[in-house]
């Protein structure tokens, strides 16, 4: 089968979308599938990138690291030469987005939809952030859902989010698996050692982007509250962000800058060393679709302390694997914490021990034979490449894509600056979950 990936950010970009990618295509590729990843021009990337086609784009668009592709003419045809596919699947539902529906739509190409971010999180990153903007982009995705052949929901909370949402396109479940057998082995010592971490310490861990969208100021204060209280407490970060200068400035200010070990990005088995050298996970983020680095921490037998969330509900169970707490609060954050901390040493055991059993849960293996299922049942179900020969029926095609992507936008506005629409679908405010 050749799989056709088309997203808006990929390496050097590092976040969740990359990874799922990239963990994706190369299961699919070992399992005999050809896949190629269409993506903007990004400053960094690789000059040797095999499986990669870039596409011109406005670099650091608005003052962000990511890039947005320009309109170019004759791109879907290009794109069709150079890698003819039997799957188009998308990552965003916009700018390639809307690429890919158009490709889909003028050549019968089944279009699969993976709905990896909770928009509506990530509005601060727009020139107008406020609540219209927030219905804006969650009436843009949801009706870009109901556009695609399937949609892929990387956890059950947010299958019944899109629901309640009003997409009524097929929602099948598939998180994005790890290769587990990387996790299994790290020297968390040597780790410490280098990166001058006392080998006594209780390492409080956390890996991801450093950004307002993570929650990061209540992660950060939580753990500045825990470590004027606990002397032999650490905290280790492995990421990059717009929230560097904030956490530095505040572990400044409380006195324990000498206890913060900011990594900046760290790679494969630097990575997993580091998750070695962590006694606990901490997570607040409340914008996941799935929160891949959960897993990841899990697999190396590291618990979790985690605010209850999309995403996350299905990886962290309270007392299990580690402790889930109900709301954003810090005096139950902290809590949360000192609990991991005390906690007898038999118990604590049990708790790593079922955190490496959930993490068994996502192998990439399992996750992407049944990602290829899904593509196979949607293929039989649509229409084949034989039945595009005619250049008219391929423009028509193309004007009905053009027509339903300025549709979408259009009720995405009505539905941002009337909210009739909106509220008729997400009912009880349910764009706020």
């Amino acid at each position: 089968m050749k799989i056709l990936m088309m997203s808006n950010t990929y390496f050097p970009v590092v976040g969740g979308i990359e990874n799922s990618i990239r963990f994706f295509s190369e299961e699919f590729r070992r399992l005999g599938h050809e896949v190629m990843i269409a993506a903007p021009s990004c400053e960094g990337e690789a000059n040797d990138e095999k499986y990669v086609i870039r596409l011109p784009a406005i670099k650091k668009f608005y003052h962000t690291e990511f890039s947005v592709n320009v309109p170019v003419p004759g791109l879907i045809p290009k794109l069709i030469k150079t890698f003819y596919p039997d799957i188009v699947h998308s990552h965003h539902p916009f700018f390639l987005g809307d690429v890919a529906l158009r490709l889909s739509r003028q050549y019968h190409i089944p279009l699969v939809f993976t709905y990896h971010i909770m928009f509506e999180k990530y509005v601060h990153y727009l020139p107008v952030h406020n609540e219209k903007a927030k219905r804006f982009v969650i009436e843009l995705a949801a009706g870009y859902s109901n556009l695609a052949h399937q949609v892929i929901a990387p956890s059950a909370s947010v299958r019944d989010l899109l629901i309640k949402r009003g997409v009524t396109t097929p929602i099948e479940v598939i998180p994005t698996g790890i290769n587990l057998e990387l996790f299994c082995k790290g020297d968390g010592n040597k780790f410490r050692i280098r990166n001058g971490i006392p080998s006594d310490a209780f390492v409080i861990g956390h890996v991801g982007r450093l950004a307002q969208e993570k929650n990061m100021e209540f992660l950060v204060r939580s753990l500045v509250a825990l470590l004027k209280t606990t002397p032999t407490a650490h905290v280790l970060m492995a990421g990059h962000g717009p929230s560097e200068t904030m956490i530095e400035d505040l572990f400044r200010k409380a006195g324990l800058q000498a206890r913060l070990h900011l990594k900046g990005f760290l790679y494969n088995q630097d990575l997993i060393d580091a998750y070695w050298a962590m006694d606990v996970f901490a997570f607040a983020s409340l914008s996941e679709t799935q929160g891949m680095v959960l897993v990841e921490a899990m697999a190396a037998g590291v618990p979790v302390v985690a605010v209850d969330a999309t995403g996350v509900r299905e990886v962290v169970k309270d007392y299990s694997n580690g402790r889930l707490v109900a709301q954003p609060d810090e005096h139950l954050f902290v809590e949360a914490l000192q609990w991991s901390l005390n906690c007898p040493s038999r118990i604590w055991q049990k708790i790593k021990q079922q955190a490496g059993k959930t993490a068994r849960q996502y192998s990439i293996q399992t996750c992407a034979k049944r990602m290829v299922d899904i593509y196979q049942h949607v293929q039989a179900k649509e229409l084949t490449h034989s039945e595009t020969e005619s250049s008219w029926h391929m423009l028509r095609e193309r004007m009905k894509a053009e027509w339903d992507i300025f549709k979408n936008l259009l009720e995405a506005s009505e539905a941002a600056v009337f909210e009739k629409s909106f509220k008729e679908k997400q009912g009880d405010k349910c764009y706020r979950d």
